[in-house]
Order: structure tokens, then sequence, then C-alpha cells
């Protein structure tokens, strides 16, 4: 009664409404489905069955290890019986019992070693395998899901369930043990003495009535504890992820409590499925107390009587410890299976998810002849049922061109991007590369002929040359040098610590944010693709690199298709062409001369940026400096 006391105590301690207003961390099954899934159990061998005969070694360990404990009772019996005879019959069955009790524990010992070792080395390598199937899976899913998806409940999966199957795996091989060891302790019992067997099992069937009314709420308090865990870690990556801005925004005090309401509630729904593992366990200790009992008062009263001998009883309260052993033993494992289940369910989602961009059979492959152009014929694409980012848009930029995409925030300049490189698929139309769809094109080698630099560069945690060739990873350090003098990053690299085998921090925290879009710059220059994009690619460099950039620009494009994305427009000017997207269409296209005569949305964009720059005194410009001068 005082548990329970303190148990209320503790939650009541623990509630209060949720203080959090803000946030996007939704439901799990939003996303994902639901948690239950028949086919489980069949998935999960598709990972086991490669070390089955590591399972079945130890499984036979296993069964070796119950024999032994089943077998050492009745030795002990057996020697206080005999032990009782007077007479060399007597210390020769005694001597006999204390050579097979020995043996029994040499191979008790012997068994126990092996299936711990055998079972641990088969479920690392299970779970490595699992985890190397989703990280490669998750390698290949389309962008549409990753975009809706947050890291931390990815993050969840691949570590907090994989490690829930671990721990079953390396439990469920050991209660094929307990089976064997209940249904052999039942089978002795009754063959020792029929009556007080029969007497000692009366206690089951109200473990089972108890265990009847439990296991629908322990399946629930396991599944809650679960998803509340996921979004918990959805929003500490939520959080860390974007701590610049938090700080920035004076936020922490907001996201604090947002977190804290996760995590709160993760507290609540794993107490209360620990209340519901733990359970069983006093009522299972309690039973065992109550059947001793009965064994020692009523075997008691027949051993007086000469109707047992005294080692019988001895095995039979062995037998009744280890009795309900296994019964605890499986009520736990009955937690860790639910865990497991719930677990197993989550993984299978991930490994389920659609690969929506995917190669055709019979798809072609891009060579180094091919001739660079890209075409959009009639595209309209949504990321979004019923949400059109791009309407009808055709054109097309030809082998060696350079082609400027402007247009207002959220007109489809980025998304064309992201088609060219087949991120998404078209809803209508089609573009094409080097005169093939992409849908006909493996993504191998469309990657290979696409070199992408986009707005916020991202850097991998390695050395400076590393991630400069992470695209191609056989440039030689010469090129790697070549392009990065063509961006002008060579001498800051050069400035380091180590140059060009310096390393980096995590995502390149150890360089500005200038420094590390010319890395990622001259990574798309080392890739040597026939079609060089740049989305926004400048945004992030002071004006006096850029110029620098658009120098280098002139030599490194030649031969090369150009796609350009820039908010500043005078970066474009030198455009063969430029396109003016508005609300997903096309509306304008021609170069800056052109354009300026036609007096468009490209005109009134231009003015709008460099007006107001062209009013400021020539002694402010001087005082800002010789770059902004040079500007």
């Amino acid at each position: 009664m005082n548990t329970m006391a303190d148990d209320n105590e503790s939650e009541d301690r623990h509630k209060r409404p949720p203080r959090a207003v803000v946030g996007s961390h939704r439901d799990e099954e939003e996303i994902f489905g639901k948690a239950y899934d028949p086919r489980i159990v069949q998935r999960i061998w598709a990972f086991v069955s490669p070390y089955r005969k590591l399972i079945f070694i130890a499984v036979a360990a296993v069964l070796t290890f119950t024999l032994t404990q089943l077998a050492i009772p009745l030795i002990i019996g057996y020697a206080i019986d005999t032990g009782m005879v007077v007479g060399g019959a007597g210390r020769a069955s005694l001597a006999w019992a204390v050579v097979a009790f020995a043996a029994m524990v040499v191979i008790n010992f012997g068994a126990s070693y092996v299936q711990e070792t055998v079972v641990g080395k088969a479920a690392e390598n299970v779970l490595f395998d699992m985890r190397r199937a989703m990280f490669s899976h998750l390698q290949e899913v389309s962008l549409s899901f990753m975009d809706r998806t947050e890291v931390g409940r990815l993050m969840s999966r691949l570590q907090g369930d994989v490690n829930s199957m671990q721990e079953f795996l390396e439990t469920s091989v050991l209660s094929v043990g307990d089976i064997v060891l209940l249904f052999g302790i039942v089978i002795v019992l009754l063959s020792l003495d029929f009556r007080l067997g029969l007497l000692t099992l009366s206690v089951m069937p109200v473990l089972f009535i108890v265990r009847l009314f439990w296991l629908e709420p322990a399946r629930n308090a396991f599944m809650n504890a679960h998803i509340t865990n996921s979004t918990a870690n959805g929003a500490l990556a939520e959080g860390i992820n974007g701590v610049r801005t938090v700080q920035n925004l004076d936020r922490q005090k907001v996201n604090f409590d947002l977190y804290d309401d996760k995590a709160h509630l993760n507290l609540m729904t794993q107490l209360r499925a620990s209340k519901f593992a733990q359970v069983m366990v006093p009522i299972v200790d309690t039973l065992t107390g109550i059947a001793m009992s009965v064994v020692i008062v009523v075997g008691g009263a027949m051993v007086l009587n000469r109707e047992l001998d005294i080692g019988v009883i001895v095995a039979f309260l062995f037998y009744i410890q280890r009795f309900f052993d296994p019964i605890r033993s499986l009520t736990m494992q009955y937690s860790v299976m639910q865990r497991a289940m719930s677990s197993g369910a989550r993984i299978c989602e991930v490994m389920d998810v659609n690969v929506d961009v995917s190669d055709r059979p019979g798809a072609i492959t891009l060579g180094p002849d091919m001739d660079g152009s890209v075409e959009f014929r009639n595209v309209d694409f949504a990321y979004r049922t019923n949400q059109p980012v791009l309407k009808n848009v055709s054109f097309k930029v030809n082998p060696g061109e350079t082609v400027a995409l402007v247009g207002p925030t959220g007109s489809g300049k980025t998304s064309a991007m992201a088609l060219v490189h087949r991120f998404y698929e078209v809803n209508g139309g089609a573009v094409l590369v080097g005169g093939h769809d992409v849908r006909d094109i493996t993504q191998e080698s469309l990657g290979q002929q696409v070199a992408m630099v986009l707005q916020e560069p991202f850097l991998f945690t390695g050395t400076i040359l590393e991630n400069i060739r992470y695209h191609k990873t056989d440039a030689t350090r010469e090129a790697v040098i070549e392009a990065a003098t063509a961006v002008g990053a060579h001498e800051f690299i050069m400035r380091m610590p180590g140059g060009y085998d310096a390393d980096l921090q995590q995502r390149g925290g150890n360089l500005s944010l200038g420094q590390r879009q010319l890395i990622s710059f001259a990574r798309a220059l080392v890739a040597d693709a026939k079609i060089l994009v740049l989305d926004e690619a400048t945004a992030n460099i002071d004006s006096y690199t850029e110029m620098q950039i658009q120098k280098a620009l002139i030599k490194l494009l030649e031969g090369r298709t150009g796609m350009v994305i820039a908010h500043r427009l005078a970066t474009i000017r030198g455009a063969d062409r430029i396109i003016v997207l508005q609300n997903g269409e096309m509306i304008e296209s021609g170069n800056h001369d052109e354009l300026m005569a036609e007096g468009g949305l490209y005109s009134r964009l231009y003015n709008m940026n460099y007006s107001s720059f062209d009013d400021i005194p020539d002694d402010l410009v001087a005082a800002a400096g010789p770059q902004a001068a040079s500007t």
C-alpha cells in the first residue's frame, strides 16, 4: 500500500500543464502509421538468417545448460538419501553423486559461457547489418520524405529502437531455455510425487489470471513510451541544430519549455511502462513463497509419516525455487519482447519508406561526351497536392550557355534547380539533360554530370582536402589546389595549420560561412561536371570575394553549362540569358540589356536592388573600405 501511495505521490509531483505552445513535433503515427505489423518477426528473421548457425549453437548450449539445471536438484536429493544409508554401499553411492554433481557444474559453466558468447556475437552482427541497411535505405529515400521527417526521430530509430532489438535478441534465445526449464520442472515434480506436485502447481491459475489482465495495458504502455521518446528526441535534435537561431532570437526559455514538456511526457510514459514491467516481479515472488510454504508444511508432514524421503523434499524446494525463476524471467522477457515488437515495427517502417526516385529498368548512363544541355518541357511540379510550385514551365539551356533564373522568393527557382538533379519527380512534363529525360538516366551518372553549390554549404568531418574532393574521391591534390585557387580559397586554406590537411570541426565550424561556401564551390569545380548549378552560391560571400569568383567563372564555365540563381542581380548581368519566374510561371526571358529595356519584373527587381545603393554618398562608400569601394 505504501508503495502505491508513493507512486501516486510521485506522479502528482510530476503533473503540470504543458507550457510551450509552439513547435512542430507531431505524433509519430502521422508519418509512419501503426506500430504493430504481423510481418515484423519475418522481417527481423531476414537479418538473423545469415547467422542461424550461431543461433543453433546458442540454442544447443542453452538446452544443455537447462538440462544441467534440471539434473542438479535430483543429484542433491539422491546424495541426501544415499548419504543416510549406513555402510559401504551408501558411501559409494554418495561418491558417485559427488562426481555427477561436479560434472554437472562443469558442463553448466561451459554451456553458460558458450551461450553468452555466441548469442552476444550473433546479436551484434545482426544489429550491425540492421543499422547498415537502415542507413543505406535512408541515403536513397526521396528528399520529400526527409523534408517532412525530423532528424531526431530517425536517430531514435537508428539508435534507440535498434538497441531494443539488441536486448531482445540477446534474451530471446535464453527464453527457449526458460520454457524448457519450466515444463521440465513440472514433469519432474509430478514424477517425484504426483500429489505434492499437483498441490504445488495449484498457485499457477492465479498467475495466469493476473497476466490476462496485465497484457493489454502493458502493451499500450510500452508503445506509448516509444512514441514519446521519439518525440522528445525530435525536439532535442531541433533545439541543438538550431541553437544559433535560438540564441539570436533569445528563445532559450521557450525552447526549454517545449523540450521540457516533451521530456516530461516521456518521463510519465516511461514510468508507467516501468510499472507494468516490474509489477509482475513481486507477484511471482509472493507465489513462490506460497508454493514453498505448501511444500514445507505438507511435504514435512509426509516425511514425518514416512510417506516421502527427505531428499525428495529438498529436491522439491530446489525445483520450486527454480520453477518461478523462468516465470519471472519470461515475464520480464515479455516486456522486452513488447518493446522489441514496437521497435521492430518502427525499424520496418523506415525500411518500407518508398524510394520515389529510382532508376528505371534499362536506364541509360550519361557519358563524358554528353553535350550538357538542359531543357524544361511543360514542367509542372508541386511538393503538396493542389499547391503548384512550377506551372507549365518551358525553356532550354544550350550546351556551354550560362542561364540565370531570377524572381521573387517562392517563384520556384530552387525547385527548378532541384529537378535538374532529379531530387524530386515532376508532376507533369519532362526535364531533359543531355537530350534525355532525367527519369531515363541513371542517378549515378546524372550526379556525375551535374555539380551543385547550394546557399547553405555543408562540410563533413574530415580534412579540407577530403571535403573538396568529396564528389570526386580520385581527384589529385594538384586538381584540388587548382580549384581552390580559382575560387579564391587557396590563401585562407594555406593560413590554416596543416593547410589542405587541416581537420574541419563539425559542419566546418572552425571556418567562416563565406569560407565554407568557397570550399563547397571548389568541391563543385573539382567534380568537373558538364553542368554547374549555383543556387545562391555567392549569397554568403563578401562582394570583393564575389568579384574574384565572377572573374574565375568566366574561364571555369568554358565548355560547361551554367545555371545560376542569385538575388544579388549584379552577379548575373553577364549571363547569356536570364529567365524570370513569378508564382511558378516563366514570364520573361532575355539578356540583361533586353530585359531592362522591356521594363518588366526583372527591370523593377534590378532597380529596387541597386537604386538605394547608388544614393549612398561617396564619402560613406570610401569609409566602408576598399572592398565596398570596389563593389
